[in-house]
């Protein structure tokens, strides 16, 4: 039970996420498209009832994570986030009553069972509760240092799968920290009720970061196919948290022999992302005038 509960938790938040993505990505493409970081973006979104509904979906994978987090290592709960890929890809054939090939079917279930082979092999365990601040510093400097680099690269390309990788790269590192600072924040929750809560910096923190992911979606779901962007998010926040949940929470992975079975089930879930990577996307929506208006 110890193993179940994180890991249904964290499904529901990668479907609602994956549910999320796919909202979010047909909304983006309705509104002017920008070649540079636009907070109006987001305002110009929330007259779209799509948004919305991606929002919503947000609002519930935050509480299947914050469920997930509580329950579970931030090693195990995060890397079953690359599920939302193929469900993202699901959804979005289904919404557009479209069917995918046999091919993708079989990319999917590559994806499928390599996440299940590398959690068996890798067994992530340890729960720690409290971080060191000196710790957190060390990782809030480099995650956002590696944010920024990302961002400023993606945001230099033209509207393409380039610029749609680097912002879903930086997203992905924003996830990832934010689900790390979560984690700490739903543990002080815990411990010491809302009044604690309400007080820590961590609350604040991974608001704040939050706050980052969501802008820096955004722009990666409208600078590029869904495809582009959707695997550098998936693979980027699980490989970010397994390292931070190392680092900062000092969780356990099996080593030795098993590392031989989970390098098989990452290349399972490599190939199954780079299949689902090359496939043609479903059927989109056009722009406000028939293809996507663009203002500079």
């Amino acid at each position: 039970m110890g193993f179940l509960l994180p890991v249904l938790f964290a499904l529901f938040a990668a479907f609602s996420n994956a549910l999320a993505t796919v909202l979010q990505r047909r909304a983006s493409l309705t509104v002017p498209q920008s070649d540079g970081f636009r907070f109006g973006l987001v305002l110009d979104l929330l007259r779209r009832p799509l948004w919305i509904g991606g929002i919503l979906a947000v609002i519930a994978a935050g509480v299947g994570q914050a469920l997930a987090l509580a329950t579970g290592a931030l090693a195990l709960v995060q890397p079953l986030f690359v599920l939302e890929l193929p469900l993202a890809l699901l959804i979005a054939s289904l919404l557009a009553r479209s069917r995918l090939p046999g091919a993708l079917w079989l990319a999917v279930a590559g994806v499928v069972a390599g996440l299940g082979i590398v959690l068996v092999a890798a067994a992530p365990a340890g729960n720690r509760t409290h971080v060191p601040f000196d710790r957190w510093v060390l990782a809030l400097a480099a995650c956002a240092a590696a944010v920024a680099v990302l961002a400023v690269a993606g945001l230099r390309r033209p509207p393409g799968r380039m610029r749609a990788g680097c912002l879903g790269a930086a997203t992905a590192v924003c996830y990832a920290l934010t689900a790390a600072l979560m984690k700490s924040a739903v543990h002080v929750l815990q411990g010491g009720g809302i009044g604690a809560f309400l007080t820590a910096w961590e609350t604040y923190a991974f608001g704040a970061s939050g706050v980052c992911a969501l802008l820096l979606l955004e722009h990666a779901m409208q600078g590029g196919p869904l495809v582009a962007s959707q695997p550098a998010l998936t693979l980027g926040d699980a490989g970010v948290s397994i390292a931070l949940g190392v680092l900062l929470y000092e969780e356990h992975l099996r080593a030795h022999w098993w590392l031989l079975p989970q390098l098989l089930g990452l290349a399972l879930i490599c190939a199954g992302v780079l299949a689902l990577a090359r496939s043609e996307p479903p059927a989109e929506p056009s722009g406000p005038t028939g293809e996507q208006s663009k203002i500079r």
